[in-house]
């Protein structure tokens, strides 16, 4: 897949909040350290992960599927495996009218899932890192508020 450095970075500047799906409070995984580094960023991050249910992080109350989210999202950051992406992306389709942005992390791929949620007219990027991009294309000690000017 291949993603121009300017798309990749109108998608993290003009988003704002991101539900992780399959993010743990385990301090090691990676799921856990990009969504501290987004949340230090300025992001608003919603947790969603069944397994960690009753408990919170960053300040919100884990889900347990994206169908218990209230607010608008803006991304949906899948750290989940190939076979559980098609309901994930059918449910943030179900779900999240406001949805803008559906963010596969380094490793994970669903072509037809990808096509369902591009023909809605959401943005699809599969297979990158929002830490890793967001580093390289606006700054790793940058605060969101001043990359994007507020």
């Amino acid at each position: 897949m291949s993603y121009s450095d300017a798309f990749l970075k109108d998608v993290l500047t003009r988003t704002r909040v991101i539900a992780v799906v399959g993010v743990s409070t385990n301090l090691m995984r990676p799921s856990h350290y990009v969504s501290r580094f987004l949340h230090q960023r300025g992001y608003r991050i919603i947790p969603v992960n069944p397994g960690h249910v009753g408990q919170t992080l960053f300040g919100e109350d884990f889900r347990a599927g994206l169908s218990e989210i209230d607010a608008p999202v803006d991304m949906v950051d899948i750290f989940r495996r190939h076979d559980a992406v098609p309901s994930v992306v059918g449910a943030a389709l179900s779900h999240l009218p406001q949805l803008r942005t559906i963010w596969m992390q380094l490793g994970v791929e669903h072509a037809e899932a990808a096509a369902k949620a591009e023909a809605k007219g959401i943005d699809v990027i599969q297979n990158r890192c929002t830490k890793i991009e967001y580093e390289r294309l606006i700054g790793a000690s940058m605060p969101l508020a001043d990359a994007v000017g507020g």
